[in-house]
Order: structure tokens, then C-alpha cells, then sequence
């Protein structure tokens, strides 16, 4: 294995190029310079971490090799509406591998998050009933690895941290999607990944990179939403 073979886009490039335009939209937007406040951090440092997040999502850090098999030999494979990149190059087994953008990036904020909002309770509420419902909608596709229909991590997340707490819905978005994500998809999931002749199965890559990016997004709204409703109110 040349370590070449392991940074790919998660997603073909017109599907990677919407995410790309989600995260131009948010940048474009005026309302989001009040969102980071409740997020805890600066603007500049949260773009940083979007941005971070899609140049992240093409370096996969390998961790174990599985025993060889039959490999997936299409370049994209399709799954609820989104068309997912393999690898191109002769694999003889599934490489499991952690996902910088999708993995890496998203666990340091979301443990971020934690300390300085002190969201033990909520976040780890949050984050059990994410990965519940996750780990419930988690498909095996042969060639991918785990996938989640796209939008699903976003949806559920936000109904979860709405529920849970208003005023801290968009520390909890980002704690519970990310994490719940990971560990409902992929790390629930591991077991079931040989066999299905996926040259990497990439924790947080493509299959549940998107949704996890969706949900970082989806984070940023939610304090933008809750920054203007405390404008509004009176003092």
C-alpha cells in the first residue's frame, strides 16, 4: 500500500463541490459573524475549522489492515442520491483508516466544546441518542464501507439539541452530530465492514463524511438562529 492510495475526496468532485458551496454560502452570510459566540470561539478560528474539515476530508490516517479479500474495483459507488470515491490502486484487503477532516478535526472540537462549555451531562445525552438513531440508519455498502443517508445526521441533531437545551443548542449540535455520528456509523459499525470488499474503510470518510460536515454546519445556524433571538430580546 503507497500511502497515496490513502488521500482521495470522500465524495466525487461535482458532489464534493456542494459541500464546497454550503460552506461559501456560510461564509457569505451576515448573520453568521454572531454565531460564533455561542459556539465559544472566534469567526475566524470556526471558518478555519469548516475549512479545515474539507481539505482534512482527503488525508486518511491507516490504523489496521484487514485480511485480504476480493476488492471493489468501480471508482464511485452511489448510495442515497450522493456518488462516493474508492480509492483507485490494486488492493488486496480493507485498510481501516481515521478520516482527518471527518474524524480527527471534529473530535478535538467537540472535546473542545465539552470543557468550556461544561456540557457533560447534555453533550454525552446528546451524543448517546445521536449514535442510537445513527447506528439504526447505518447501511453497509459493499465497495463504501458504512454509509448514512446524508442529510439524516443534520436532521436528527437538530431536533436532538433543541430538545435538550435551547440556549446551548449550538455547542450540543456540534458535540452530538459529530461524535454521535462516528460512533453510530463507523465505530458501531466496524464489525461489519469485512466482507464488503472496500478497499479503506475510512472512520469519518467517505460514506459519513458528509453528514458530520452538514451537522458542523448546521451548528453555525443554530448559534447564528439563537444569537438574533437574544438580540431581540429586550435587556
Amino acid at each position: 500500500m503507497q500511502m497515496s492510495q490513502m488521500h482521495y475526496l470522500p465524495l466525487t468532485p461535482n458532489f464534493f463541490a456542494l459541500l464546497v458551496g454550503v460552506f461559501l454560502l456560510v461564509l457569505v452570510l451576515r448573520s453568521v459573524r454572531y454565531a460564533y459566540e455561542s459556539l465559544g470561539v472566534s469567526s475566524r478560528t470556526a471558518l478555519f475549522l469548516l475549512l479545515g474539515s474539507l481539505i482534512g476530508s482527503f488525508f486518511n490516517i491507516p490504523v489496521a489492515d484487514l485480511s485480504p479479500e476480493p476488492m471493489m474495483s468501480a471508482q464511485t459507488v452511489p448510495f442515497f442520491g450522493m456518488h462516493y470515491a474508492v480509492p483507485p490502486g490494486n488492493w488486496t484487503g480493507t485498510v481501516i483508516a481515521v478520516n482527518v477532516g471527518g474524524a480527527v478535526i471534529p473530535t478535538v472540537m467537540s472535546l473542545y466544546l465539552l470543557l468550556t462549555h461544561r456540557l457533560w451531562a447534555k453533550g454525552l445525552a446528546a451524543t448517546a441518542v445521536i449514535a442510537l438513531a445513527i447506528h439504526w440508519l447505518a447501511t453497509p455498502v459493499h465497495g463504501l464501507g458504512i454509509a448514512v443517508p446524508v442529510f439524516m445526521p443534520a436532521l436528527i441533531t437538530a431536533a436532538v439539541a433543541r430538545i435538550l437545551s435551547r440556549d446551548q443548542a449550538a455547542p450540543l449540535a456540534y458535540i452530538g452530530g459529530g461524535l454521535g455520528t462516528l460512533i453510530g456509523a463507523d465505530l458501531t459499525n466496524l464489525d461489519k465492514v469485512r466482507g464488503l470488499g472496500a478497499p479503506v474503510a475510512s472512520i469519518g470518510g467517505a460514506g459519513t463524511f458528509d453528514g458530520i460536515f452538514l451537522t458542523g454546519i448546521l451548528a453555525v445556524l443554530l448559534a447564528s438562529l439563537y444569537s438574533h433571538r437574544s438580540a431581540a430580546q429586550p435587556g
